[in-house]
């Protein structure tokens, strides 16, 4: 028997093809095919809604498709960012190389103007919901942080130094076109999240100041602006200052404002994102807010901000997840039946949708409440404010904290299921976007406070205001609209862990009364959510 070439080229030829799945991938339009985000939208952006939705019908094409490969490109493990420390002259210029795709993406991603006064507030939240739908991607970070520092100056104006209004600009508005990248560098060596522990030292020159020592974890090393936390010499208390990366003219010779970057970061996660290490060696330090205040104004306006877009985040990332699952699910056949259309998969499908539904209406609804409070960003709650308002400003703190504990928590679990249902392709880098996520919200998990030091915050806070507001009225305030036979069960279980050893000496009844207490808080949070979701309904 002769075996012809042609014999050879058909005998077991595999026809199979993800096009049809790629193809309807790569059409999905992230806002206009999503009508739950425009529900929710419609809800709380209101009489705005309709000039919203027109804007985002056209900004949404962009981010679902040309930025989407942007940073799919960018996260190529080739091409991740590393420091070039000195030039062919032995300058030192520690250059922080990054590839092409990601200066473009973040070019056109800042060039929105997210945060100028042009938008509203709804617009932002609601594009900034969709950019993080890509992930770190190397610009949700930045954009995390460029609104802390924001905030910041425009909390604590200072007309003695006019070099803080022009980077309010920078930031803000825009100077001919460039939009500044802002970044926050609190993290040292020996004390982690504790900002109490900082010794950064900075030495007084007339109105501004000049800063010495190390920092240890520095998330967008590339910026143009860092908020900088420090202790003045002489004293023991943080305060909190904005340093420039460069001085004017100095940026196109490369000649960095007073420090040197050691090294960046090798991370699990947010990969595309440069993490550095940090010495000021007598950098030039513009003070904003009352000096040894640093802490307070830090947590109470920069990390919250951060926390509070952490959630938001997590909100993009599920949503992505639930999309490209389903799509997956309903492509895919195994055994002669597509994967959606088997109970256990089914069940996996519908769980991601709900939880991310439920995640994204908490966002809306905890982002409404931030808008509708006046100055909600404050280092404390303000005892002069009536006692109604104080309380909402309370759940606001409260209900932040909760959020970025327990949506970074259940986003990894959605990542988790989302991969599952594609099998082995779920794992495969270039087949999907959802590793990189995965990964993505794991680092997000740590990001301004772990787990367990949110945990005790909550706890601690709740004790300190009990005087002024009964754990009863609290728990009964933040779920308004649930039964009264839920309220009561958690204001129940709220008032008994108030008196546990919760943040006691360790022993067994300290770690039972912990467990309980962390077991609260994500039942308490999804409680919350809950009445979210339905509100949309």
């Amino acid at each position: 028997m002769n075996i012809t070439s042609r014999d050879v080229q058909t005998r077991g030829k595999n026809t199979y093809s993800f096009d049809e799945f790629l193809e309807k991938r790569s059409d999905l339009d992230w806002y206009k095919d999503d009508p739950f985000l425009q529900k929710a939208l419609k809800k709380y952006a209101d009489l705005q809604y309709e000039q919203i939705h027109k804007e985002l019908l056209d900004f949404s094409p962009a981010v679902s498709s040309k930025w989407n490969t942007l940073a799919e490109r960018a996260a190529r493990p080739e091409v991740r960012p590393y420091m070039l420390h000195f030039d062919a002259f032995n300058h030192r210029i520690d250059r922080v190389v990054r590839p092409m795709e990601t200066h473009q993406l973040e070019k056109e991603v800042f060039g929105a103007g997210l945060f100028s006064s042009q938008m509203t507030s709804w617009e932002s939240f609601a594009k900034r919901m969709l950019i993080h739908q890509l992930g770190e991607a190397g610009v949700a970070c930045p954009l995390t942080c460029t609104i802390g520092l924001i905030a910041l100056l425009e909390q604590y104006p200072n007309e003695d130094i006019p070099e803080l209004e022009q980077i309010l600009q920078h930031t803000k508005e825009g100077l001919d076109g460039d939009f500044a990248i802002g970044a926050q560098f609190m993290t040292e060596i020996q004390g982690g999240s504790d900002l109490p522990a900082n010794v950064l030292e900075a030495v007084s020159e007339g109105k501004n100041y000049r800063l010495y020592g190390n920092k240890f974890f520095c998330s967008v090393a590339h910026a143009d602006y860092s908020v900088v936390t420090a202790k003045i010499s002489g004293t023991d208390k943080v305060s909190t200052f904005i340093v420039p990366s460069w001085l004017p003219g100095d940026k196109e010779k490369e000649v960095r404002n007073g420090y040197e970057i050691n090294r960046i970061k090798w991370k699990m996660g947010t990969a595309e994102l440069p993490t550095g290490e940090f010495q000021y060696n007598g950098a030039l330090a513009y003070p904003v807010g009352p000096a040894g205040k640093g802490v307070a104004v830090a947590v109470g306006i920069v990390l919250t901000l951060s926390r509070l877009e952490i959630g938001i985040a997590c909100a993009g990332f599920m949503l992505r997840a639930a999309r490209e699952a389903s799509l997956y699910g309903d492509f895919r056949s195994v055994f002669g039946k597509k994967v959606k259309d088997y109970p256990l998969s089914a069940r996996t499908l519908k769980k991601i949708e709900n939880t991310a539904q439920r995640t994204a209406a908490g966002a809306f609804k905890i982002y409404d409440l931030f808008l509708r409070l006046n100055q909600p960003l404050n280092a404390g709650i303000p005892v002069d404010q009536p006692l109604e308002q104080r309380k909402q400003l309370f759940n606001l703190r409260e209900l932040v904290l909760l959020q970025k504990i327990c949506a970074t928590y259940e986003g990894a679990e959605v990542l988790r299921d989302a991969i599952s249902v594609f099998a082995g392709h779920g794992v495969m880098e270039e087949f999907s976007s959802l590793p990189r996520i995965f990964r993505d919200v794991a680092v997000n998990e740590q990001w301004e406070g772990p787990r367990n030091l949110l945990l005790t915050q909550i706890y601690r806070d709740i004790q300190r205001v009990a005087n002024w507001y009964p754990p009863a009225d609290f728990v009964a305030n933040v779920l308004e609209g649930a039964s009264q036979e839920t309220i009561a069960g958690f204001s129940e279980q709220l008032t008994d862990l108030l008196q546990r050893p919760v943040c006691g000496e360790v022993s067994e009844a300290s770690m039972e009364a912990a467990e309980e207490w962390d077991v609260f808080c994500d039942s308490f949070f999804k409680a919350y959510q809950t009445i979210a979701l339905e509100e949309l309904q």
